[in-house]
């Protein structure tokens, strides 16, 4: 099958809550790879393990997907030539294909309770066995098998592996990999619920939606041999398998929700750009060849390829993401950043600000953010008067003489018409001279009256961006309330 000819790649993640980052990137490649060569990205979610099963779960997943940007051709709300693209809403399709199976002797009933599978695993893990199915239910004569379905004896259908035989199989990341049969289980494919299990489900639907290239996580390569196997006793031919290397926690554990935040929702709530972090994930396992580390989703799409992906775990590092969050936000729009800040600002409980202003409020404070939402806790005395004074920074930056020096100042700033930066600097600068005291000594005492802080961006700068009314009344604040 040519690479670049009929690319269909689908995404199918399980609806068992949040949408992990580990997700996103599979979500990610596989977008990238149908982008860069004008094929179909598929969306199918993959719900026939009800006990997993999370309400809500879909609707999140899909708009989640959209903030990112990875709009998918093919899915649910979309439709598409082989819909439904929910496998619950397909469980015909599983029972009419393993049919099959059993009349060809590639599958088996078994009516094994799960109290006796319980126990067999038991006694494997005494005698340090691999687990695997005894077969004991392939080994039942065909009149003990009508005499259960007789009896309505629930049943799970088996695969039926092949005694004896390498199953070998070609990844576009990992090369030629091979497995014995003999260490493969006897994978149940039905169960006794009636839905089917993710091996055959994913196998049979892979073929139906003529999936080109199954790009997943390495999760799922010791899998495969399964996959294979019934793509051969079905007659189909193999897509395209490429597994994606494992996330990892900086201690070089698989990533887990233990060591810090997993779901991408969990991201966007703090603040991170959707742009940063698919620039962030992509770079999760796939390199282009140079040092560039900062890219936009155009550059991946034309850079991204399957041979450049590598095969060993790929470090989450959280100090990463935010040095790519913060680049983005600096290459940001005005415009578009002061729509995310007005959405901070509204769930802080300060919306209404007018637009002008909290454009000049990104101005100052663009080159030291690294999340939308710094705007706003790092920012918040630019959007309300009521703020507490750091203790620490009230002990080194507010003295005894503070309260005549900011008198002295007011003095002057009253008369000034337009304050401004030359303005607010010029009339500090002679009050610090007239008062026989360093500039700094006033500019620090200032900053603490006008923020609560003892640093932020350039002071001046500041009290122009505040105005004169909000400057006055807060450095006559300060000397009310501010004691040594």
């Amino acid at each position: 099958m040519s690479e670049t000819k009929n690319i269909r790649v689908r995404f199918a993640p399980s609806p068992t809550g949040f949408l992990h980052v580990g997700g996103l990137r599979t979500a990610l490649y596989n977008f990238l790879f149908a982008r860069k060569h004008n094929g179909v990205f598929v969306l199918r979610v993959e719900d026939t393990d009800r006990t997993r099963y999370v309400q809500g779960a879909v609707e999140n997943l899909i708009e989640t997907l959209g903030w990112t940007g990875l709009e998918f051709d093919e899915g649910p709300g979309k439709g598409g030539n082989f819909k439904p693209y929910i496998q619950s809403e397909r469980i015909e399709f599983y029972r009419r294909y393993v049919e099959i199976l059993l009349e060809q002797k590639k599958a088996y009933r078994c009516f094994c309770t799960s109290e006796r599978l319980e126990e067999m695993r038991k006694q494997q893990e005494k005698m340090k066995i691999p687990p695997k199915y005894d077969r004991k239910c392939l080994y039942l004569s065909e009149s003990e098998v009508r005499q259960s379905i007789n009896d309505k004896t629930p049943y799970a259908l088996r695969m039926k592996i092949p005694e004896r035989t390498t199953v070998s199989f070609h990844d576009v990341i990992r090369g030629t990999v091979e497995f014995e049969s003999d260490r493969i289980d006897d994978q149940v494919l039905l169960k006794s619920d009636g839905y089917p299990t993710y091996h055959l489900a994913n196998v049979v639907d892979d073929h139906l939606m003529e999936i080109s290239h199954v790009i997943r996580g390495e999760e799922w390569l010791s899998s495969t041999p399964k996959h294979v196997l019934l793509y051969q006793y079905f007659g189909w031919g193999l897509p395209i398998f490429a597994h994606l290397p494992l996330l990892l926690n900086p201690d070089r554990s698989k990533l887990s929700k233990r060591q810090g935040d997993v779901a991408v929702e969990e991201y966007r709530a703090k603040g991170y750009l959707p742009e940063a972090l698919i620039n962030f994930v992509a770079l999760l396992g796939w390199n282009p060849g140079d040092n560039r580390e900062i890219f936009h989703i155009d550059e991946l799409i034309k850079e991204f390829s399957l041979e450049r992906v590598g095969k060993s775990g790929a470090v989450f590092n959280l100090e990463k993401l935010l040095w790519i969050n913060q680049q983005h936000i600096r290459q940001m729009s005005e415009e578009r950043l002061a729509e995310m800040v007005h959405v901070a600002l509204e769930k802080a409980g300060w919306g209404g600000q007018p637009r002008d202003y909290v454009k000049r409020v990104i101005r100052l404070m663009k080159e030291r953010v690294t999340l939308v939402n710094d705007f706003v806790t790092f920012g918040s005395y630019f959007f309300t008067d009521s703020f507490n004074y750091d203790e620490k920074a009230v002990k080194k930056n507010w003295s005894p003489e503070s309260p005549a020096h900011i008198e002295a100042l007011l003095q002057k700033m009253e008369k000034i018409s337009d304050l401004n930066q030359a303005s607010a600097e010029e009339v500090l600068r002679k009050t610090a001279e007239e008062q026989h005291v360093s500039a700094g000594k006033i500019i620090h005492a200032v900053r603490l009256a006008l923020t609560g802080r003892a640093v932020g961006p350039g002071l001046f700068e500041l009290m122009e961006v505040l105005g004169k009314e909000k400057v006055v009344q807060r450095l006559k604040n300060a000397v009310r309330n501010l004691v040594t």
